[in-house]
C-alpha cells in the first residue's frame, strides 16, 4: 500500500501546476469605459463615440484586439498594449445595434463587448396619390425606421380610422407599416394618413385615394364572336368585289 502512495505523487504535481497556470490566465480582466462586463451604450447620430479598453490585474505587456462585429479593426502601433482606444466618428443610424468587442490577444475568451444603441426619430414625410378602380384591392405602405421603434396610427380625413372587419388589414414590422383595403368602394375616397411616433419624434405620410368607376368588362365569348363576324363579313366583301371586277372585264 505504501508503494502505491509513493507512485501517485509524481502524477499529482503536474496537475497542480496546470491548475495554477489556468488560474493565472483567467485572473486577467478587461474593462471598456470602466465596464468590466458587456454593456449597451446609448448615443445619438453625429457626435463621435470613444471606447477605451484597459487590461486589469496584469504584470506584463498584453496585446489587445478590437472587433466590429466579426471584423477585426486595424490598430496603430502604440495603441495595442495594455490599453487601446477606438473612435467611431461620425456615429450614424447604421451603427445602431453594432457590437464592438475588445479581446485579449493570447486568450480571446477574455473580452468585453459594447452594443451601440443609436437613438433617432422616425423619418417619414411626403404624399402620394392613387387612382384605384372600384372593387379592386389596394395597399398603402409606409417605410420608415427609428430607435426606439415607433408606433403607428392610421387616419382618414384627419379622423382616426375605424377598421372595418374583413375589409381593412394592418401589417407592421420594425420598418414597414401597411394598410390594405379589400374591394375599395366609393365611400373609401379620401386622404389616408400614416402617423408614426416614438419618444424621439414623429413623422407622417398622406395617401390621396381616388376610387374610380368600375370599367365595363365584355364577356370574352362575345368579343370572340364579334371578331369572327367582322372577319367573315370582310372576307365575303372581298370575294364579292373580286367577282364584280371579273364580270366587268
Amino acid at each position: 500500500m505504501a508503494q502505491r502512495s509513493s507512485l501517485a505523487v509524481p502524477y499529482e504535481v503536474p496537475v497542480l501546476a496546470v491548475c495554477f497556470l489556468a488560474y493565472v490566465a483567467t485572473g486577467l480582466e478587461l474593462s471598456v469605459n470602466n465596464h468590466a462586463a458587456d454593456f449597451s451604450l446609448s448615443t445619438l447620430p453625429g457626435p463621435p463615440v470613444s471606447l477605451s479598453c484597459l487590461v486589469q490585474n496584469s504584470s506584463r505587456a498584453e496585446e489587445l484586439l478590437w472587433y466590429r462585429g466579426d471584423r477585426k479593426v486595424g490598430l496603430k502601433d502604440g495603441n495595442k498594449v495594455n490599453i487601446s482606444s477606438i473612435c467611431i466618428s461620425p456615429v450614424t443610424e447604421s451603427d445602431n445595434g453594432v457590437t464592438f468587442t475588445c479581446k485579449l490577444a493570447r486568450d480571446k475568451s477574455v473580452q468585453v463587448s459594447v452594443i451601440l444603441d443609436v437613438q433617432f426619430p422616425p423619418r417619414l414625410s411626403g404624399e402620394e396619390s392613387l387612382q384605384i378602380e372600384e372593387d379592386t384591392d389596394v395597399t398603402l405602405t409606409c417605410n420608415t425606421k427609428s430607435n426606439p421603434q415607433a408606433q403607428t396610427t392610421w387616419y382618414k380625413d384627419n379622423t382616426t380610422l375605424t377598421l372595418q372587419q374583413n375589409r381593412y388589414q394592418l401589417y407592421q414590422t420594425s420598418e414597414v407599416f401597411q394598410l390594405s383595403i379589400t374591394k375599395v368602394q366609393k365611400s373609401d375616397n379620401g386622404t389616408y394618413t400614416c402617423m408614426v411616433k416614438s419618444s424621439m419624434g414623429e413623422g407622417r405620410k398622406d395617401f390621396h385615394l381616388i376610387v374610380e368607376d368600375k370599367k365595363p368588362v365584355f364577356p370574352k365569348e362575345a368579343v370572340i364572336a364579334a371578331v369572327v363576324v367582322v372577319t367573315v363579313t370582310v372576307l365575303f366583301g372581298v370575294v364579292a368585289r373580286k367577282d364584280k371586277i371579273f364580270k366587268v372585264w
